[in-house]
Parts: structure tokens; C-alpha cells; sequence
């Protein structure tokens, strides 16, 4: 690993990926670290074992769940406006390549 860079971004939430990867489009030496043995900070996905760990405090879960891999547990489900701001950043770092979209048919709350 190099020793000297231009910006240490620390956490990989979104807005220090966003950070990052602009920083890095415009020809900066970034350095982006995270503390857990995940990225995503609080808008992680986790994989069956890391979710298990994180609610149960086990290290596995029983076998007849199957492959931790085929598991993808999103921590806070998101929307984003087709053409908002944040869709054009992702765009512009090409970041896109890394993520999927889904159109939401509708949106209901319920109230009790």
C-alpha cells in the first residue's frame, strides 16, 4: 500500500463513497477505509453470517438457511427519484456498474 495520498476518506456510507469517488474523478490519490469488516456503513448489505453475527451475536447460523452467499439483507431499503440529483453523481462516477434498479409499482404507508 502507498504511503502518502492526497484525501482519507474514513466510513463508506454513501455520502463518503460519493465523496470518494468524485475525489477520485478529478485525479486526487484517495484513500477510503472503513472500520467494519463490511462497506456500507449503515446502508450495508449483509450476507447471511455478517446478519446472524449482528442479530444473534453467533458466529453461524444453522445450515438449513444455506449458502451465506445467497443471501443479501439490505440494513435500510432506498428510493431515489429517476432523475435527481444523486442519480446524475452516480452516473458521473460510474458507479452504476456496481448497482441495480428496480421500479416500485407504488408506495403505500400504513397507519394503524
Amino acid at each position: 500500500m502507498d504511503e502518502e495520498y492526497d484525501v482519507i476518506v474514513l466510513g463508506t456510507g454513501l455520502k463518503e463513497c460519493i465523496l470518494s469517488g468524485l475525489l477520485s474523478v478529478d485525479g486526487l490519490k484517495v484513500l477510503h477505509m472503513d472500520r467494519n469488516d463490511y462497506y456500507g456503513g449503515g446502508l450495508t448489505l449483509l450476507n447471511l453470517i455478517q446478519l446472524w453475527k449482528r442479530c444473534r451475536g453467533d458466529d453461524k447460523p444453522p445450515a438449513h438457511l444455506g449458502s451465506s452467499r445467497d443471501y443479501n439483507v439490505d440494513m435500510i431499503p432506498k428510493f431515489m427519484m429517476v432523475n435527481g440529483t444523486l442519480v446524475r453523481t452516480l452516473i458521473h462516477t460510474d458507479v452504476t456498474k456496481y448497482l441495480s434498479f428496480k421500479a416500485v409499482d407504488g408506495s403505500f404507508v400504513f397507519n394503524k
